[in-house]
């Protein structure tokens, strides 16, 4: 039988810690004043699982206890460090596991983010233990870090951003524009901003197709073969564009979007897709993935499964 001199540290702080009486001991013991006055350690609980990664598990044992929090759900994470040299890094791993505890709570339905007050017990050789247990001094300017991280983090809200501000930023200008708009505008109503912004010759040719195919499958138009061949005519590169306008008619696409325009935007787009010798959805995608484009930003284009693209020929 394992006796207590040779069983690991782990044996022995779980077999304590996971005592709720125990625990709550610890806890009223241990617990800095102001945290402690906002626990109810009457409802104490002892939580199923731990967040110490398995690599790790030799290193650090957890142990999870759910409590009230002035009437809300909370948790105290105790984690224990083995190793008897101590870590710089255990005050963010300690981040990472209360977001992982988090984590768990909203995936169990919850609405509010929960208090997880994390707890490092320590029983190495060193004396008093050297690091800081705030893990923004892991960074190398703490204070610029406790200034990012306590206010809210930076917002770019495109809906709330006049056009003619967005026309004004350069490489991302047209990205922006057909970001905002894509869902409820008609394209033709674009065109003048498309055209201008295109003209600059802010895009680069991979980008340009993109767009093209972002347009196809997600915006909308009353007169689709109008504008993609008046889009076409009137930029620098007229070639690209032009050749883009040609192959979507031949392969069906704008008479598709034409025909469903009484039907509606979205049964038009599948009736397109539909026509020619072959899927014009794979044609569309074989020449987003001959320009570099990746299998996985490709798929979410064009609604093509992952596997669907792999069976693509001839355009690794």
């Amino acid at each position: 039988m394992e006796t207590v001199a040779t069983m690991p540290h782990d044996a022995v702080f779980k077999n304590f810690l996971t005592h709720t009486d125990t625990a709550r001991d610890f806890l009223d013991i241990h617990l800095p004043e102001e945290i402690k006055a906002i626990c109810d350690l009457s409802t104490l609980t002892l939580e199923s699982g731990n967040f110490v990664e398995e690599s790790l598990q030799e290193q650090y044992s957890d142990v999870l206890y759910s409590v009230s929090m002035q009437g809300h759900p909370g948790y105290l994470h105790i984690l224990i460090e083995h190793q008897s040299t101590p870590s710089k890094k255990i005050a963010f791993r300690m981040m990472r596991y209360a977001i992982a505890a988090m984590h768990r709570h909203l995936e169990a339905g919850f609405q509010q983010l929960p208090l997880v007050v994390p707890i490092l017990f320590y029983q190495g050789k060193t004396s008093p233990y050297p690091y800081s247990m705030c893990w923004m001094d892991m960074f190398a300017s703490p204070e610029l870090a406790r200034r990012l991280y306590s206010e809210p983090f930076p917002l770019v809200d495109i809906t709330t951003i006049p056009d003619d501000e967005i026309m004004q930023h350069r490489r991302v200008a047209i990205l922006e524009l057909l970001q905002k708009h894509i869902r409820q505008r008609d394209l033709m109503k674009m065109l003048e901003d498309l055209v201008t912004l295109l003209s600059a010759e802010y895009t680069t040719e991979s980008q340009l197709i993109t767009l093209v195919n972002y347009m196809l499958l997600r915006g909308h138009t009353d007169q689709p073969k109008i504008f993609y061949r008046e889009l076409g005519r009137r930029l620098p590169k007229e070639k690209t564009m032009g050749t883009v306008a040609e192959w979507l008619e031949e392969q069906g696409i704008l008479k598709g979007l034409e025909q469903g325009i009484q039907q509606g935007m979205q049964q038009g787009i599948q009736h397109g897709m539909l026509q020619g010798e072959s899927n014009a959805t794979h044609r569309v995608a074989t020449r987003m993935l001959k320009s570099g484009m990746s299998p996985e930003f490709v798929a979410e284009m064009t609604d093509l499964t992952r596997e669907e693209i792999d069976k693509i020929p001839d355009w690794r």
